[in-house]
């Protein structure tokens, strides 16, 4: 509610007031019946975003919902701008059980509150309300702290940007789980994937296939909506705060997919990536899902970079033992820590752009995920490549990889190399994760 582009004079409410009063009248005069002008009660210069406009939709269908079967809408006319969304219709019924009805919805709706449903008799007069509207910020009577200046607009725009976020929630929460689990199945589907498994073979693994990844992935998407309600219900807090939480989130989610996958680990990456997006997108929820994959990495950025920062040097020193801390004391190679910790900033600024150029130029969604997942490869360090082959095996693929990305990628020259790949039980699981991240991002910003 604070884009500048969106912002209305007072010049122009007025002239949109005028607009409305011309409206009513014409619908009043052409039918003779009672009028029925729904509005959004928002404070501040900002009438209307993609939150507000959904909100008033769905006041829209709460009322023909409610009108159905007891009333009959002659006509409506709908008008959404940057003065606000509105609505006027005709309505052949009593005037004062019109009243009452617009009343019931504006009381008993969650985001009721936001309404502003008049409603106008035939004869041109203006129905009041039996009782005063509370306030929106304190629950006083409204006319009480309006008239006294009690609140300023910007708690008032808080207000109603947390009942609106607070009423799409979880259904938005839901959404974005099930945005990753497509993502993560997605990744699963893309065909070839050299040492990877696919819908072709199981690559590189002999312990999963496709069918229990698919499995393991659907099991995940309770923990990825719960990830998402922390970011959101932490979003007062300083960003690095989210993090042990969400870290605990990722930790219940393991467990959930070993049970789910009697023990074999299939996406234990993609949980600690995936648990700090939904946490990111929770926390800049509005309303909608609307937040750019750039603004999404960079709030991830600010929830794990100083935390994993003060790991990674403790690593330094030579503590730890797995062999993620062994890749960074050894070579500094940051593995899935550094990728969250910048951000994402190779997927966002390089790969992601390739993609959906190469998904432009030839139309398959699968071969251009192929060709993203040498893409990353070659661009990234992948510590399960130097874990199933070494140090040197891992630079060297890398480095045909890169090669190869000079020129077209075929079908023959991705089964060549997943035969390669099977061959010295090579399998890159963290630019697996980063091509489900890439996916993400993409119908993140194109749903």
């Amino acid at each position: 509610m604070t884009d500048a582009n969106n912002t209305v004079s007072l010049e122009e409410m007025l002239a949109a007031r005028e607009q409305r009063v011309y409206r009513q009248e014409a619908l009043r005069r052409k039918y003779g019946v009672p009028l029925v002008s729904f509005s959004m009660n928002i404070a501040g210069p900002i009438k209307n975003t993609p939150a507000i406009e959904r909100t008033f939709d769905e006041g829209l269908r709460l009322l023909r919902a409610a009108v159905s079967g007891h009333f009959t809408i002659c006509e409506q006319i709908v008008t959404r701008a940057k003065t606000g969304c509105e609505a006027v219709m005709a309505m052949a019924g009593d005037a004062a059980e019109i009243k009452q009805l617009c009343v019931r919805i504006e009381e008993g709706a969650p985001v009721g509150r936001l309404f502003d449903m008049d409603v106008i008799d035939s004869d041109g007069r203006k129905l009041d309300r039996a009782r005063e509207r509370s306030c929106i910020v304190c629950g006083r009577p409204g006319r009480t702290c309006a008239s006294r200046r009690l609140h300023s607009v910007s708690e008032l725009q808080e207000a109603s940007r947390s009942l609106i976020a607070g009423y799409w929630l979880d259904t938005d929460a839901e959404k974005a789980a099930q945005m990753i689990v497509s993502a993560l199945s997605e990744e699963i589907c893309t065909t070839p994937k050299p040492g990877l498994v696919d819908l072709n073979n199981n690559g590189s693994h002999k312990d999963m296939d496709a069918p229990l990844m698919l499995k393991s992935a659907q099991s995940l998407l309770p923990c990825f909506k719960t990830a998402f309600r922390i970011g959101y219900e932490n979003r007062s807090y300083p960003a690095e705060d989210s993090f042990p939480k969400l870290r605990q989130a990722g930790l219940e989610a393991e467990k959930t997919m070993l049970e789910a996958t009697s023990g074999v680990n299939t996406h234990k990456g993609a949980i600690f990536h995936f648990s700090l997006i939904s946490g990111a997108l929770g926390r800049l929820y509005d309303g909608t899902l609307s937040a750019s994959a750039a603004a999404v990495a960079e709030t991830v950025k600010a929830i794990c970079h100083d935390v994993l920062a003060k790991e990674l040097e403790q690593l330094a020193q030579g503590s730890g033992t797995t062999f993620g801390a062994k890749m960074y004391w050894q070579y500094g190679i940051r593995g899935a820590r550094g990728e969250a910790m910048d951000g994402y900033q190779t997927i966002i600024e390089e790969i992601l752009p390739a993609f959906r150029n190469d998904l432009e130029k030839t139309g398959d969604y699968g071969k251009a995920g192929s060709i993203a997942l040498l893409r990353i490869l070659a661009a990234t360090e992948d510590t399960n490549m130097i874990h199933r082959g070494g140090h040197e095996l891992a630079r060297q693929t890398k480095e045909k990889i890169t090669a190869l990305l000079e020129d077209e990628i075929t079908e023959e020259i991705l089964l060549d190399l997943d035969r390669s790949f099977i061959e010295q039980n090579l399998s890159p699981g963290g630019s697996a994760d980063l091509l489900g991240i890439l996916y993400f991002f993409h119908e993140l910003e194109t749903h």
